[in-house]
């Protein structure tokens, strides 16, 4: 049996990963999704199973009207990609899941739709549109509710750790496919000597030449190694590397706000989910207040919650056997 899945790129990803781990022991074969200009999801995704490129009809920071003729062409390919060979697609979120879902509803397909883990205050657009004509809406959390009546309450949906847990002394600071520049500057600034710093897009060179100690690089597709050796983990939110930080690998977590993400979460979610993960939260970012945050990190209780990755495969599975 094979099942699709959308994995955009950043933390959609990871919850299609999490999720297509725990089918494959339910005998499922996962099929990705993945946006046509991303690189990094199908190295990251190779391991669990085939990725297929579907052009993502808008980019984040694009304006909408500038990508009105693309919607049109993400439909068309759908209809080559969704075939009745599956029996159900699941929704990972970002836009890139709308046209292949929407197409496999009218093919017949069974409709997942996954809302994400940080969104406690309003929905995501796309799993608010796909909620009106899914079979199974999932969330995270109970306060999620309010959001999707009637939803499916697995657990908060993270990656299981792939390496044993253990601190070699640095600080992994990872903030994903866009970076944070005013978050890596304000690190800059601190005289730290073991730091391991993930860029995304923004250039790594100048943060080398700062700091030739450092290890630099702009992506891992194995960042998990990185995660489990960490003393402490500083990410950004909205990002789903908080969750596989704090609960798979236990490790205390710094969460910087990103307010260049305009296209995800809004930040007043961001304390919610903080205290829903263990995790310090920085509303803004400073070499003083990271510097403190650092400090208060060394003093974090991990907190110990059920992944909902295996719950939400379990429903998954019963649904592309015909349950």
């Amino acid at each position: 049996m094979r099942v699709l899945i959308t994995a955009a790129p950043g933390g959609h990803s990871g919850y299609a990963a999490a999720i297509a781990h725990y089918l494959r022991r339910y005998g499922v074969e996962p099929v990705f999704i993945v946006a046509s200009h991303d690189k990094w999801a199908p190295r990251k995704l190779g391991r669990l199973g085939k990725t297929v490129p579907l052009p993502m009809p808008r980019k984040p920071g694009e304006p909408l009207y500038k990508t009105l003729h693309k919607w049109p062409l993400a439909f068309l390919d759908s209809l080559r990609i969704v075939d009745r060979g599956y029996r159900v697609i699941v929704s990972c979120g970002a836009n890139l899941s709308i046209a292949p879902s929407l197409v496999g509803k009218l093919k017949g397909l069974r409709l997942v739709n996954v809302e994400s883990i940080v969104r406690l205050t309003e929905p995501g657009k796309t799993p608010r549109i796909l909620h009106r004509v899914a079979d199974i809406t999932i969330v995270h959390w109970p306060e999620q509710l309010r959001l999707y009546p009637g939803a499916r309450v697995v657990g908060p949906i993270y990656e299981p750790p792939r390496y044993k847990p253990r601190d070699e002394g640095y600080i992994l600071v990872t903030t994903g496919t866009m970076g944070h520049r005013e978050l890596f500057e304000a690190l800059s600034r601190l005289g730290l000597r073991n730091v391991v710093l993930q860029t995304g897009r923004v250039d790594p060179e100048p943060y080398r030449r700062r700091h030739p100690g450092w290890r630099v690089f702009r992506f891992d597709p194995d960042l998990d190694k990185w995660i489990a050796g960490a003393s402490i983990v500083v990410t950004h939110f909205p990002g789903m590397t908080s969750a596989t930080a704090a609960l798979a690998y236990h490790k205390p977590v710094v969460l910087v706000a990103a307010p260049h993400l305009r296209m995800s979460a809004s930040l007043r979610n961001g304390p919610l989910y903080a205290e829903k993960i263990g995790a310090i939260y920085l509303p803004k970012v400073s070499p003083s207040r990271l510097k403190q945050a650092l400090e208060e990190a060394t003093r974090i209780e991990p907190k110990h919650v059920e992944n909902g990755a295996p719950e939400a495969a379990r429903i998954i599975a019963k649904l592309s056997r015909g349950g």
